[in-house]
């Protein structure tokens, strides 16, 4: 049998030689596979044997399929059956940052650079399947899953998830692109029922799964663990059979999380193809060496013998999986990989920095001169934490990891660095937040001391990757800093006003201290190159031109997830109805008129932009068409910079229920200083569609639209109307 195998892919790959009809070859290899094996064998390939893989056929030479937690870099390896690492001593990866900062590029092409790294590293390690990226919604600042996610807004998540995904999969690694769908809360993550209408499904929850199934072409999908409509997302007949397999005309693989699976019959039936970590609460305990009392192993195996589920089934399941293995295992030219070398550094570092947003610069604070001898207090205990360890299953093992103090310090050679944690958090637990060792008093008396006799005050603060902050398994308590800091900042400003905060988070924050300090950086969590990138952008050597990829409301109840209570959020933990419907972000706000704190798509420069000449190449369209939308962008000021021009369009006067306006394009520029530059952008009219919940279909109306031109959601330079017939 081992030679049939062989045969037939040598027989394969001699077809990809030649430049035929690969598809045809390989789904007929695939028909011939799946007629040489027994009913044990293919049930086997539908359930995992270890914490992170699933067997092959060895009698058919068909191997293992192995998968990597991620999306931000190949996690450290796990032992078969446990939850404890493994101790390799060659394990150690580039950490990339976390997916918020790869969102506020607003840079489509340095997400593709970004996945073909984390793909090669993970082709390096002999991944088959990285698990991510994650696309869910960000629907509330408590989230404590946000930082993984691409933002509050389903076009910029489109745009910035196809890219990912096409950079990941020349590397003969399948993105598993996270987690569909609905889970916009670790709260009750395992069980509550998400009630939400068919309009907010498909206009905000569902376009970028469905962007990166129908563009990105991704070879695998990861079920969420919440209920939607009463049944569990890993097995869920309307979001599996027919809107991703049938509507998407998705051919590849769907993943449970782990222990998603709670059903053998509708396991079976409603589209789930790998059942992976049954038994596990998350990442913690296990039951071991279960693996055959799978929903999709021994029952599942049972009810095909006794009549009760078909074996065709089952030759779906193995037919995708086997697909997604002639992509991957046993595609025989796949390239080799490559981990921890200089040109994956230069892309983290690079996302670092487009990434970095400046929302406040008072008297033009930042960038902080390098050159000059000055006194820096550098305050906070994420100025020196390590952030890539802790967040539940996106935790990384970095070859290293420059803190933001060893930025700075090599950065500012002239400068006198004395730096004070002020106040501190407990180790990073699962499940669970530990107590700080330290004196909460001593620490801040000994950074207000400090603070006292410098020229320039930095505050690194924010969250940590701690439970109850920015953690897989546990949404956030409180929307203000923790750990005292809101009351650290207060005292810190008393005794130098010329003091800046960098955010260290994933979240929005609430900022009581905002007027107190002068400058203010949403600095994400950066990975290995962290330190390197905030001092980039902190002393000048790079202009930031990050946007924010959510809104950051003044207050909880701004929020709109929030402001319809606890049934809305977080639901009485059986049940939750999305109340504010499509209003989710920017829309909400815009809409029902709440001025945020920051808004979506804003973000600050070292240099000012004008951007003028704003026009349409007509203004009467048909659905066929494309509006086109051009425009020049002058640098005014003294230093390169780039400026992201964000288009939106609004339909007044609809119909039925709409946002002011939604986001239908964007174009990062870069301008030298006093020069202009001139770009466009197009809008198919197609995009306007609305989905119409009576026609279980997409519908654009007839009439005036209005297109809104600016550099931020709440920034717009002009408005100009146009005609759809």
């Amino acid at each position: 049998m081992k030679f049939v195998l062989y045969s037939l892919v040598m027989v394969f790959s001699c077809l990809s030689a030649l430049g035929q009809s690969t598809e045809t070859a390989r789904e007929s290899q695939i028909d011939s596979l799946i007629a040489l094996m027994t009913l044990e064998e293919k049930v086997a390939m539908c359930h995992a044997q270890s914490k992170f893989s699933s067997p092959g056929v060895p009698r058919l030479g068909i191997p293992e399929i192995w998968m990597s937690d991620g999306p931000h870099g190949v996690r450290a390896e796990i032992n078969w059956d446990n939850w404890g690492y493994a101790g390799w001593t060659n394990d150690s990866i580039t950490a990339f940052p976390a997916l918020t900062a790869l969102a506020s590029t607003f840079n489509p092409e340095l997400s593709a650079a970004y996945g073909v790294a984390v793909g090669e590293e993970a082709r390096y390690r002999k991944k088959d399947i990285l698990l991510g990226p994650g696309v869910n919604i960000y629907r509330t600042p408590l989230n404590g899953r946000n930082f993984e996610y691409m933002g509050e807004d389903p076009y910029l998540a489109s745009q910035m998830v196809v890219p990912y995904i096409q950079g990941v999969q020349q590397n003969g690694v399948a993105a598993c692109v996270k987690h569909y769908a609905l889970n916009n809360q670790e709260l009750w993550r395992g069980h509550i029922n998400v009630h939400v209408s068919d309009r907010a499904l498909h206009e905000i929850y569902l376009p970028a799964f469905k962007a990166a199934v129908v563009e990105g072409e991704a070879w695998s999908i990861m079920g969420a663990y919440n209920q939607f409509r009463g049944q569990h997302c890993c097995h869920n007949e309307l979001l599996l059979n027919d809107i991703l397999k049938t509507d998407w005309g998705f051919d590849g693989v769907v993943v449970t999380d782990w222990g998603g699976a709670h059903d053998t019959k509708q396991a079976a039936e409603y589209g789930l193809d790998i059942e992976m970590g049954t038994w596990t609460n998350g990442l913690t305990a296990s039951k071991a060496l279960a693996y055959d009392n799978y929903f999709l192993a021994s029952p599942f195996l049972n009810q095909i013998k006794a009549g009760d589920l078909s074996e065709d089934l089952v030759d779906d399941k193995v037919r995708r999986i086997l697909r997604l293995m002639y992509r991957t295992n046993m595609d025989a030219t796949k390239p080799l990989g490559r981990v921890n070398n200089a040109e994956h550094h230069a892309v983290a570092r690079q996302v670092g920095t487009e990434g970095i947003v400046l929302l406040k610069n008072e008297g033009d604070f930042f960038p902080i001169d390098p050159n000059q001898k000055l006194k820096i207090a550098v305050i906070g205990e994420n100025a020196t934490r390590q952030m890539t360890l802790g967040g539940g299953s996106s935790e990384l093992k970095a070859q290293f990891e420059i803190s933001p103090l060893q930025g700075l310090r090599e950065r500012y050679r002239e400068a006198e660095i004395v730096h004070s944690m002020g106040y501190a958090s407990g180790a990073p637990a699962y499940g669970r937040a530990l107590p700080s060792p330290y004196d909460a008093d001593s620490l801040k008396a000994a950074a207000l001391a400090v603070a006292k006799d410098a020229d320039v005050v930095l505050f690194f603060g924010g969250l940590n990757k701690n439970h109850y902050q920015d953690c897989e398994g546990g949404d956030r308590l409180q929307y203000g800093l923790p750990f005292g800091q809101d009351e650290l900042l207060h005292e810190l400003a008393a005794v130098n006003a010329n003091l800046g905060l960098v955010l260290i988070s994933g979240n929005a924050v609430a900022m009581p201290w905002l007027p107190k300090v002068k400058g203010v950086m949403q600095g994400w969590y950066l990975g290995s190159m962290a330190g390197y990138a905030l001092a980039d952008v902190i002393s000048g050597d790079v202009n930031p031109s990050g946007k924010m990829p959510f809104s950051i409301p003044k207050q909880l109840k701004d929020n709109a997830a929030h402001s319809f209570g606890e049934m809305s959020y977080p639901g009485d933990s059986i049940d939750q109805y999305y109340k504010e419907d499509i209003l989710v972000g920017y829309r909400w706000h815009d809409t029902k008129k709440v001025t945020p704190q920051y808004a979506f798509g804003y973000g600050l420069s070292y240099t000012d932009f004008a951007v003028s000449a704003i026009k349409t190449d007509r203004t009467k369209y048909r659905l066929t068409d494309e509006i086109t939308v051009s425009y020049a962008v002058t640098n005014t000021g003294k230093t390169t910079g780039a400026e992201v021009v964000q288009v939106y369009v609004g339909k007044p006067k609809s119909k039925v229920n709409r946002a002011k306006k939604e986001l239908k394009g964007f174009d990062k520029i870069t301008v030298e200083a006093g020069q202009s530059a001139t770009g466009s952008l197009t809008i198919p009219v197609s995009d306007l569609a609305y989905y119409d919940e009576k026609s279980s279909d997409w519908k654009v109306e007839s009439g005036s639209y209005v297109l809104y031109i600016g550099n931020a959601s709440d920034q717009i330079q002009r408005e100009i109307k146009v005609q759809i017939k």
